[in-house]
């Protein structure tokens, strides 16, 4: 057998998720992300460290988890951004397509661009709408929504199925005009199979502090669930 010993910066594995695709799910948490999300939950896979696990490492731990994942479950590459970690999800991921794997991509489609390879190898895209417009899009992230547009170019070339998700941010994406903005953004976008409205937390700001990092949403309430319910019924509806 051919060894693999391409390395990536990996924060954690997590082995028995139910909520990052269909089925039980080992989910792979890569370091690195361009976005500075005001409400994100991993500050700690911000930066790119180290490289730390090899592609046949990370294998040999997913295939022992396997007999869980085998009815309808699989792998997700989350973050952080996994698209920063393009070479070695593509290796990884040609190791267990020969296992018949399923494999799902978490990502907010901000890497570094040719994303041909990486989308071929996937079975499903979950990806993260942070705003509909590029002002919106920008005071969320810190970032300009282009190389989201440009994702979506190719994502639609690959003709692979989408889970769409947004978080619904108190003030900012909780409106149901918010919503037909959602509604009209991702018309663009092919093969949507879901879409799934994520309440707000703030279970993330004890991270923060360990962290040393300022936590710019600390006075904003999580977001009422049954709202979200509500707007995820008029979403179905319009």
């Amino acid at each position: 057998m051919n060894q693999c010993n391409m390395k990536a910066s990996i924060d954690s594995i997590e082995t028995m998720s139910l909520v990052d695709g269909p089925g039980i799910r080992v989910v792979i948490f890569f370091n690195g992300c361009k976005l500075r999300c005001k409400y994100c939950h991993n500050p700690e896979t911000w930066v790119k460290r180290d490289d730390n696990m090899s592609v046949d490492e990370v294998f040999d731990k997913i295939m022992r988890c396997e007999p869980y994942f085998r009815n309808n479950g699989g792998v997700t590459f989350s973050g952080g951004e996994p698209l920063l970690h393009k070479d070695f999800i593509i290796e990884l991921s040609r190791k267990l397509k020969k296992q018949n794997v399923h494999l799902a991509l978490d990502t907010s489609g901000v890497g570094d661009g040719d994303y041909e390879q990486i989308l071929d190898l996937m079975d499903l895209i979950l990806l993260d709408i942070k705003h509909t417009t590029n002002d919106g899009y920008k005071e969320i992230t810190g970032r300009s929504i282009d190389e989201v547009e440009k994702f979506i170019i190719q994502l639609n070339k690959s003709n692979k199925k989408v889970w769409i998700r947004q978080v619904v941010l108190p003030g900012v994406t909780d409106s149901k005009e918010y919503i037909i903005s959602l509604k009209n953004y991702i018309k663009k976008i092919n093969n949507i199979e879901r879409i799934d409205l994520l309440p707000y937390h703030n279970m993330a700001i004890e991270k923060y502090d360990k962290l040393g990092i300022d936590y710019p949403l600390r006075d904003l309430m999580p977001m009422d669930k049954q709202i979200c319910d509500d707007l995820y019924k008029f979403l179905q509806e319009k």
